[in-house]
């Protein structure tokens, strides 16, 4: 009976020592990947700036538009005697020239 406990904790013990050491080095690397982790997100690579600034860019983009087809519609209105459609274009062109500047401008290929 004793041989047969020896004999299967022999095989037990060498399989646990590897389950030990992994252990440590969990619990020893640890800190490591989560101070990492933290840096990482609390930093922005290019690529994500880059992604942002475009997202950004072209929500105003669509902002603009969108804007410029109000506008076109008020005066079409304001042309035809609508008053109140004249003071909405006056408001509307204000909200268009603010945002014009923010838009960057592509280069014109020649």
């Amino acid at each position: 009976m004793r041989r047969l406990v020896l004999s299967a904790s022999l095989p037990a013990a060498l399989l646990l020592q590897g389950c030990i050491a992994k252990a440590a080095y969990d619990v020893a690397t640890a800190p490591v990947r989560v101070a990492s982790k933290g840096v990482d997100l609390a930093t922005t690579s290019q690529s994500e700036a880059d992604q942002k600034r475009g997202r950004e860019i072209r929500q105003r983009e669509a902002r603009l538009a969108k804007l410029q087809r109000q506008y076109e519609k008020q005066l079409d209105e304001c042309q035809e005697g609508n008053r109140r459609a004249c003071d909405n274009a006056v408001t509307t062109y204000a909200e268009i020239q603010q945002i014009l500047p923010t838009i960057p401008v592509e280069p014109v290929e020649r």
